[in-house]
This record gives C-alpha cells, structure tokens and sequence, in this order.
C-alpha cells in the first residue's frame, strides 16, 4: 500500500530523514529536483548515517569510510558488505508516496 510521508516542502537541501512505525530503521528520501528516492539510512559497514553524505553519480557515499550505495538499487561497494534496502517511492503533485511492505 502506498503511503503518503512527506511533502516536498518538507526537504531541506534535497533531503529528508523519516522515522516510521512499519520500518524500524531510519529512511532517507532525497529528491533531486526530478526524482524522489527512499533507502535506509544506515551504512552496512558500521551503521554510519548516509544522509550526511554526498551524492555522485547515483550513489550515495557513506560520509565515514567511502562505501557507496546505487539510489535505485542498494548494491554496495566497499568496504560495506551487504547492500541497504531501498523502497519504492514517486510524488503525487508535492506530496511524496512509499510503499511499504
């Protein structure tokens, strides 16, 4: 089921961070002005908070020790070891939708 979470003027330099209750862990959802992505927030590598990062190339790159996330697809490189989860996300006018399962 499609969830609404967020408004668009709810992001802060392109970002935003969202506790839910259905997820235990932290998700980031960035938009990039034309596209909103939503993946976990955490670094496999040692839980380091990747909305601190900088975005490159459609990835995320942990601010701690360099692993990149892909925004579409979690794959990973290291020294993380496992990719993050990634979750469905599209805009309907300026509020932004998840699915969540």
């Amino acid at each position: 089921m499609w969830k609404p979470v967020a408004k668009l003027e709810d992001f802060q330099h392109g970002r935003l961070v969202l506790r839910l209750d259905e997820h235990p862990r932290p998700i980031l959802l960035l938009y990039t002005g034309e596209e909103v992505f939503a993946l976990e927030d955490l670094c496999t590598h040692d839980g380091g908070p990747l909305h601190e990062g900088e975005v490159e190339d459609g990835k995320i790159v942990c601010p701690r020790h360099g692993a990149r996330f892909d925004l579409r697809t979690g794959r990973q490189t290291l020294p993380a070891p496992r990719p993050i989860r990634v979750f469905s996300a599209r805009l309907e006018g300026e509020t932004v939708l998840l699915l969540l399962s």
